[in-house]
């Protein structure tokens, strides 16, 4: 399946947020999800599956000052 994540295309296999998530090794707790120009709550990320041309931004939160 080919989605746009951040701009790039990729090819991902067919699953959730929370999977795509966990594939990358990603941290939850630092992270808001775009998905087609909505976010997406967390605690809905396992029930939301990915679709084919699905556009995606994944942000994270950076500490600092």
């Amino acid at each position: 399946m080919e989605i746009l994540v951040n701009g790039a295309d990729e090819r991902c296999r067919p699953g959730s947020i929370a999977s795509l998530v966990a594939d990358r090794g990603l941290p939850p707790e630092a992270l808001i999800v775009e998905l087609n120009g909505e976010v997406i709550r967390q605690e809905r990320w396992s029930q939301v599956q990915l679709k084919d041309g699905d556009r995606l931004e994944l942000l994270r939160f950076v500490g600092g000052g």
